[in-house]
């Protein structure tokens, strides 16, 4: 008989539980090492055997493989180490967990599995049932390590903790072993540590010992990828996220980080303000037992320069720890950085402290035994992530019982809180204008763990009409914090840090409601209907837009309103077949699909790739059945064919570009990643027809450095990665958007625009002109403007071949953009205003202010020069990947025609 993995796991736990009343299993008591475990302890290498020195040694690094390799070995040698598989890293790595605790919990994980997600997700379970879960469940401590990849020292200390706590005999921490499943996920980023250690190797006893590494260290987004646990793009995120959300259900989370070298030493919670409001304050009151035990612990063991509720808010979301809003008790350390594993010498007068919680560096409250300077080292940073990861077991130890009984609780308490206390529901309406956005919304959720619903029967709620099919996301489930934090929109609370005094700032930006930010209607419903939960039914996936293929056809009509419309069409291109756009409204029965759609041509019944194409779209596409309606279709439209696109990226970690080449590799849209130093030496109007500039600043690409005031900051990269366009480049650009050439750029990049340019005639000529535009930033500051990462209204000019697909209003993300301010032209330039921030009801989600100082400013401009045109935006229109309403204009500007094709538009 097959027994599916739920029952299976059923079974066990009750197996478990029964031995546990019976005393036969293994309980927090057991805490006496086997002659067993000695003997095994002997066999195992310790890590400066195995490695051939310790980890933490001036000069040296472990890599993935080896680091793996070593865990493999304990897990082969010992009964109390499990190292298990948990996802694959953007380059294919395998990312592992390595569970470590008593022998018997880790033969018993799979039931303690089952009592983990029962505490996490049951509010009913009966008292008995669940006083057995409390005696016989252990805390699962889940530790990810180095997901930023130059922070080293918390993934080269994993080796010395795991041997630690495999061939340890103490009394006290057997004990604790038995009391607690330590989690470690190795290193969350394998990718970048491979590059990390590869270009520290390199350049190693070198004059650019411990330079910065050029390029991201991720396939995408380097130092974001803690920016991604709302939207999990990443597939590393994804792996990392499911531990908590569907798979372990931990208790208690750390990511371990590091900070500048010239700070103080390590940073334990709690946090500084402000802090989220939607999390219980039970969870706010155990990270405080947490850091203050280990501050106190880390001071006994000489770990000096300790501080918390410094610099480190717990406001924003999007980083691992965003578990906080899952019920799970979640914590952030940071130590100190050396160069890698190049030791740095601090002097005591250069230390130095910024932000929030510590106004200079002296012995505080909030940092008791500051560091007096000197050398710090690797080995420093190991030694304090071993004594910071003891204490949090030391933590969980002592508290066993209590953290298991909160985690139910809380269970218990938000469940009760979503039947209680509005909003009651999240309701998204079947009828939408982006149906591909919607379904992405409702999978994206799913997979965070939370529960949706359909509507299967009309609904009236304060006089309004709910459809049968409506999706609905209740508060009334564990993960009620969750879903009303990224579904609603956000409001910063505004804290001081004196009565009227200056404002404590976010640490990141202060918006991410996912429906505000993917352009998908949603209603907060404040109002409880008996009559709605009756008509509840769970869904498993964002389904609900596809339909049966029918068995013949000859073409299909994507909507241009549609994201995924755009992923058809480049996917459809890439393989050959033919696709077209609609340049005039094409009606097919009762439909009437807007111009900017698609049309891609092939044959159901015969062609394979068309019906795999069709079948993987969330939104199942309008199929044409005859030849005839083919030929309609085609009529209304224009040959579809993918640009030849260049990609600005820079050695100088760019993730804004890191970030565009994902959505790019998510859309299928083919391009070329082009240095600013390829700039001179290519013929751009011969190899591209458009050149896009994401975030980054002018002077980076115009020489390759930074500039501070009237100089310019050392560089910190090998010299071969320091050079940019030039003024030669920069000319060949000019004459690329002379012959016809487009550019797209928006935030610090639209400066390269800015003032004088130059395109070279001939030996001796060239003609000088300039934009009609300029960057208001400085203005805006000037009038005491502050958008630290909002969701502003934008209002869209209709019917533009930028706005295809377009709502008249939509959110905009301002965080880095420069907005902009157009002029009159001249000669054979030409430029139209776009977009401009909305004169009312500005603010959509985060925080604004003097908003009137943004009143109609421009946020996306095109320009025209001779046959060349630019398409500047003054804000970013794919920040992150988090903004999908506003993707489309960035695919509208990559398909834009001839200029005069344009120009005709208006």
């Amino acid at each position: 008989m097959r027994i599916d993995r739920n029952t299976f796991a059923a079974l066990t736990l009750m197996t478990f539980l029964a031995a546990a009343a019976s005393g036969t299993a293994s309980t927090p008591l057991a805490a006496e090492a086997s002659p067993s475990d000695a003997a095994a302890a002997q066999a195992i290498p310790d890590p400066r055997g195995y490695f051939g020195f310790e980890p933490g040694d001036d000069g040296l690094l472990l890599d993935y493989g080896q680091l793996i390799g070593y865990l493999e070995v304990l897990d082969r040698a010992s009964p109390r180490l499990s190292l298990v598989e948990a996802g694959e890293s953007p380059l294919g790595r395998k990312i592992y967990i390595a569970f470590i605790s008593s022998a018997g919990n880790i033969a018993d994980l799979e039931a303690l599995r089952e009592i983990n997600r029962r505490l996490a997700l049951d509010p009913l379970i009966p008292d008995a049932e669940r006083k057995a879960m409390l005696d016989g469940g252990r805390v699962f401590v889940l530790a990810t390590l180095s997901m930023h990849s130059t922070e080293v020292g918390p993934s080269q200390s994993a080796p010395l903790i795991a041997h630690r706590l495999v061939t340890g005999a103490d009394p006290e921490m057997l004990r604790r072993l038995d009391d607690v499943v330590f989690m470690l996920v190795p290193c969350h980023n394998p990718d970048g540590m491979e590059m990390i250690v590869e270009h520290y190797r390199k350049y190693r006893d070198t004059k650019y010992d411990g330079s910065s590494m050029p390029g991201v260290y991720h396939k995408y987004i380097g130092h974001d990828n803690n920016r991604d646990f709302v939207t999990l793009t990443q597939s590393d995120t994804r792996a990392i996220s499911a531990i908590y959300d569907r798979t372990w259900f931990p208790q208690v989370m750390v990511e371990k980080h590091q900070m500048g070298a010239a700070g103080v030493r390590y940073f334990v919670p709690p946090n500084h303000d402000p802090i989220a409001e939607n999390i219980d304050a039970g969870i706010w009151n155990w990270i405080g037992v947490f850091g203050s035990n280990m501050i106190t612990d880390m001071t006994r063991d000489g770990c000096s320069g300790v501080t918390q509720h410094y610099l480190f808010d717990e406001y924003w979301p999007g980083s691992t720890g965003t578990c906080n809003w899952k019920n799970v008790i979640s914590m952030l350390t940071e130590a100190a950085s050396a160069y890698y594993a190049t030791p740095v010498y601090v002097e005591p007068n250069e230390i130095a402290v910024y932000g929030k919680g510590l106004s200079e560096y002296k012995k505080s409250v909030n940092m008791p035994l500051p560091w007096p300077g000197g050398w710090w080292r690797l080995a420093d940073i190991v030694r304090y992530e071993i004594s910071s990861t003891m204490s949090m077991l030391k933590t969980a130890s002592n508290h066993r019982r209590e953290i298991l009984e909160f985690r139910n609780d809380l269970c218990r308490r938000e469940v009760e809180r979503g039947r209680s206390e509005p909003p009651f529901y999240y309701i998204m309406p079947l009828r939408q204008r982006d149906r591909s956005e919607t379904a992405a919304l409702v999978d994206l959720l799913l997979e965070h763990g939370v529960q949706v619903s359909r509507l299967t029967a009309p609904v009236t709620i304060a006089d309004r009409l709910y459809a049968a099919g409506d999706v609905v996301v209740s508060l009334a489930q564990p993960l009620r914090a969750f879903v009303k934090e990224v579904m609603e929109a956000q409001r910063f609370p505004v804290r001081r840090y004196t009565p009227g005094g200056e404002m404590i700032r976010p640490y990141d930006v202060v918006s991410w409601s996912l429906p505000l930010h993917r352009g998908v209607e949603c209603q907060e419903i404040e109002e409880r209907s008996l009559a709605l939960e009756k008509a509840l039914e769970p869904i498993e996936d964002g389904s609900f837009y596809r339909s049966a293929l029918p068995a013949a056809g000859t073409g299909a009509v994507f909507a241009a309103e549609n994201n995924e419309s755009y992923l058809a069409a480049f996917s459809a291109a890439g393989t050959g077949m033919p696709v077209y756009r609609l340049l005039e409204p094409l009606e097919i029965g009762d439909e009437v699909y807007n111009p900017g759609g698609f049309v891609v041509e092939g044959d159901l019944a015969r062609s394979e790739p068309m019906r795999r194409l069709l079948g993987a779209m969330r939104v199942t596409p309008r199929v044409i059945e005859t030849r005839e309606g083919l030929e309609a279709a085609i009529a209304a439209g224009g040959k579809f064919k993918s640009p030849r696109i260049a990609l600005v990226e820079t050695w100088f970690h760019d993730m804004d570009a890191g970030w565009t080449r994902f959505i790019f590799d998510a859309y299928r849209i083919p391009f070329t990643v082009l240095r600013p130093n390829d700039f001179e030496k290519t013929d751009l109007a011969a190899r591209y027809d458009v050149i896009l500039f994401p975030d980054v600043d002018a002077e980076i690409l115009m020489s390759g450095r930074v500039k501070r005031g009237d100089g310019y900051l050392p560089s910190n990269y090998p010299p071969e990665y320091v050079a940019g366009m030039g003024k030669k480049g920069l000319q060949r650009l000019m004459t690329f958007v002379d012959r016809g050439g487009i550019v797209v750029a928006w935030g610090r990049s639209t400066g390269l625009f800015e003032g004088q340019l130059e395109i070279p005639r001939g030996k001796d000529e060239s003609e000088e002109f300039e934009l009609p535009l300029r960057g208001v930033s400085d203005e805006l500051r000037s009038a005491g403007f502050y958008a630290p990462g909002s969701l502003l209204r934008g209002v869209f000019r209709p019917d533009h071949p930028l706005t295809l697909g377009m709502p008249r209003e939509a959110g905009v993300l301002l965080r880095s953009g420069i907005p902009l301010r157009t002029s009159l032209p001249r000669f054979d330039l030409d430029r139209r205003v776009i977009a401009v921030f909305a004169a009312r009801r500005l603010l959509l989600s985060g925080y604004v202010e003097k908003p009137e100082a943004l009143s109609e400013r421009t946020a996306l401009a095109w320009f025209r020069k001779g046959k060349g045109q630019f398409v500047l935006f003054g804000f970013n229109p794919q920040f992150r990947a988090a903004t999908a309403g506003t993707y489309k204009l960035l695919f509208n500007a990559l398909l834009l025609g001839p200029a005069e094709e344009v120009s005709r538009a208006f």
